[in-house]
């Protein structure tokens, strides 16, 4: 029955092959002018898994104590002392001109210019204070003078300014929307401002701006993404020549070229039609498409060949072309669609964006260059093979075949067990979460990391900062016995390995009452008596980020030293013990705000999706390649190699210190569902053979007659092109490009070495 449906299919497509072509022709200029709108889209929101309970706690406290999405720029002082007219006037503009950016939670803005930064002292009366820059601030010596007593007494070095008083810190936190337009914030043009507005407008000789935060990183991220672009011409140029030595043909090199070109422009146009734009980690997806249609089209242009050098003429050899490769290719693509489609489980929304770009690309290469490129190629003229080549080619696959012998099997079965075995022990010590510091993104010697790697040497704080939101009852910070809670919680998670400092309302209050007793250190407790407690708790002012108007949440912020899997884990840990311990109805200790609440929450979404995700591209693969070649035997052959690779890559990834991160995630299932490709393509000629009742070697041997070259050359022209992305100006395009290299080249291997071992063993001949 399906062999009448694919005849039915060839001979209606081949009988109006014209008007089809034109139906491709129009939608091709469609969805070419739908890609010209496409946009680059880098938002918060779509890199946290906004269902997980510590983003909805985040989500929950964002508009009151700030979100994780912030920047902070640090103006540096080359001579290593900012007290001169200079560094004041250069710091003051950058504070004014990141107030009025589009964008900028203004009320937020936090710098020595902010009337919120303010000094109290303890003096004959009492409490004195003030702004630490006096309203009548001038930038003489005097003036200097005072603003550094001021700063002193404020008790924000090491926060606001440098511990070596060689910079000082503005920082902001930024909304989730464009005041301007009422529109989601364009995350990259913003990161342009900063670039355009700080950097290039105040870096001067003597001044230097160091600017760190989400924005910003997404905004260096997309810039290097650029070079995406040169690595897609080098890989077209270099497929180019691979195709032309395959083929020996101009025409039949250009074709399957001009095919998975416009499969890119339909993934693109597509992309626009449903409404996404391209995040610069999905940017990698169009390449991939590229690559994957070119490995099928080499497939349809080996059988047009075979056919043509058995005496067809070229459109009936395009015809029993396209009725042999419907079949397998279209299940191939089916598989890689359906386990890019798995990805949709992770809670992630880029990565639900990689899904949906990867299966749009991968499903439109069935109709681009499963049907188009052989109406295409019916029109030309091919010539058959040479057939001196042919017996070259041939002494190969004689000597391939010997892995289809009980000789040879059970060597490499032997040695896939032992490379399994050892490859699982490293793939279990395979770390989730970010292994370096920095924006792992980026490459340590980025701008953005050396920015980041300075503000964590001069300042005690950075933007690695998880923040624990206390919930109480309303007034709940008059009460003795709930601020002796977060003391005493603070105190705990201040001694736990990581953590550099800590801030909360109840160690400020403490430091409060010492002031209101000559600052004798000895006071510096919390108040038994509620009387003293208010007073205490009084002067600390909502803004500070310490409490909300009702005092009924009091966040507790921890500054980490860095954001490393190993530290986030630590941390979390101590957090949870004493949540079970302290946690009541009336006073609820929850996780997360703050940047590293959002990655400790990634992280664990990653964790939690790794196996459903693989789960469900090895049941989607499975159940297709069942379907397929009706016959468990030939379904668990195709399998066992991939779920082999799988695991070395994960071997790789702990050997290569790659952590399992939302970039790296979703590269296990993209190895899975394009490696499935060369099995099916081998096993699908075998399995007739075998059906005949052929013997095992002989029939891999017709097999890789058949397709043997195609397969391999697939192989080599995915790792060739993904090898390109070693040079990327990204951290994580580069690892991409090292796992998805190493997964095609050896689930190749493995096509053609375990696969025929294994269906030695499964179709032994009797004796």
């Amino acid at each position: 029955m399906l062999d009448k449906l694919v005849n039915g299919i060839e001979t209606y497509l081949f009988r109006h092959r014209a008007f089809v072509i034109f139906l491709f022709v129009i939608a091709t200029l469609f969805l070419g002018l739908q890609a010209s709108n496409l946009k680059m889209d880098a938002a918060f929101v779509k890199n946290i898994p906004l269902n997980h309970s510590y983003m909805k706690t985040y989500l929950k406290h964002q508009k009151q104590f700030g979100g994780a999405n912030s920047i902070m720029v640090a103006v540096e002082d080359t001579s290593g002392n900012i007290f001169n007219a200079n560094f004041f006037d250069s710091l003051k503009n950058v504070h004014d001109q990141l107030f009025f950016i589009p964008g900028v939670d203004r009320a937020q803005v936090k710098s020595l210019f902010s009337p919120s930064t303010r000094f109290t002292e303890v003096v004959e009366d009492g409490f004195a204070g003030g702004p630490v820059i006096p309203a009548d601030f001038t930038t003489t010596d005097q003036g200097l003078s005072i603003v550094r007593g001021n700063i002193e007494k404020a008790g924000i070095v090491g926060r606001l300014i440098a511990e070596d008083y060689s910079a000082a810190m503005v920082s902001a936190q930024l909304m989730d929307f464009d005041p301007q337009t009422g529109k989601p914030l364009d995350t990259l043009a913003f990161a342009e401002q900063l670039e355009q507005e700080l950097r290039a407008q105040y870096e001067t000789d003597d001044i230097k701006i160091h600017i760190i935060g989400f924005a910003k990183m997404a905004g260096d991220v997309a810039e290097g993404a650029k070079g995406v672009l040169l690595f897609f011409l080098i890989a077209i140029l270099v497929t180019a020549v691979m195709v032309y030595f395959f083929s020996k043909s101009i025409v039949l090199t250009v074709l399957p070229l001009v095919c998975s070109l416009i499969a890119v422009v339909w993934q693109l146009g597509l992309l626009t039609v449903v409404g996404f734009g391209l995040d610069p980690m999905s940017i990698l997806i169009p390449f991939l498409v590229f690559a994957i249609g070119v490995s099928h089209s080499v497939q349809m242009i080996n059988a047009v060949k075979r056919r043509v050098g058995d005496g067809q003429s070229t459109k009936a050899a395009a015809a029993l072309a396209f009725r042999s490769l419907l079949i397998p290719g279209g299940v191939a693509l089916l598989s890689d669609t359906i386990g890019f489609l798995t990805l949709l489980a992770i809670d992630i929304g880029i990565i639900r964006e990689l899904a949906i770009s990867a299966s749009l690309g991968v499903a439109v290469i069935i109709l681009t260059n499963l049907i188009l490129l052989p109406l295409v190629i019916s029109y030309t003229n091919v010539q058959a093979p040479q057939s001196s080549a042919a017996v070259k080619v041939n002494n190969i696959w004689v000597k391939l075949s010997k892995f289809a012998t009980p000789k040879y099997a059970v060597w490499v079965l032997l040695i896939t067990t032992a490379l399994y075995a050892v490859g699982l022990q490293q793939a279990n010590q395979m770390k989730i979460g970010d292994l370096q510091g920095g924006a792992p993104a980026l490459h340590l010697d980025s701008r953005y990391n050396q920015d980041t790697f300075f503000i964590t040497d001069k300042f005690s704080i950075t933007t690695d900062v998880m923040t624990i939101i206390v919930e109480a009852f309303p007034e709940a910070c008059t009460y003795h016995s709930v601020l002796t809670q977060i003391d005493e919680f603070e105190w705990q998670v201040s001694n736990t390995a990581g953590v550099e400092s800590t801030a909360s309302l109840a160690s400020v209050a403490k430091r409060v009452n010492a002031g209101f007793n000559e600052g004798n250190p000895k006071w510096q407790v919390l108040p038994r008596n509620t009387a003293s407690l208010v007073q205490a708790v009084g002067r600390v002012p909502t803004t500070s980020g310490l409490l909300n108007s009702d005092c009924s949440v009091m966040p507790v912020y921890l500054f980490l030293k860095d954001h490393k899997a190993e530290t986030i884990e630590v941390v979390i840990a101590k957090v949870n013990e004493l949540q079970t311990k302290m946690n009541n109805e009336q006073l609820m200790f929850r996780l997360a705000s703050g940047p590293v609440g959002v990655m400790a929450a990634t992280n664990e979404a990653v964790a939690e999706a790794q196996l459903p995700m693989m789960l469900y591209v090895y049941g989607a693969v499975f159940v297709l390649c069942l379907i397929s070649f009706r016959s468990l035997r030939a379904t668990i052959a195709v399998i066992l190699p991939l779920y082999v690779v799988s695991t070395l890559a994960q071997a790789l990834m702990t050997q290569l210190d790659i952590g399992l991160a939302v970039s790296t995630l979703p590269v296990i299932a993209l190895g899975v569902g394009i490696g499935v490709d060369y099995g099916i393509y081998i096993l699908s000629t075998m399995a007739v053979r075998l059906r005949d009742g052929m013997p095992v070697q002989q029939a891999y041997y017709e097999a890789l007659v058949e397709r043997g070259s195609a397969v391999i050359f697939t192989g080599l022209t995915l790792a060739i092109g993904v090898s390109t992305w070693f040079f990327s100006a990204l951290k994580f395009q580069m690892d991409m490009g090292i796992l998805l290299t190493f997964m095609f080249l050896v689930n190749m291997l493995g096509a053609i070495i375990i696969l025929p071992a294994i269906a030695a063993v499964f179709w032994r001949q009797p004796k």
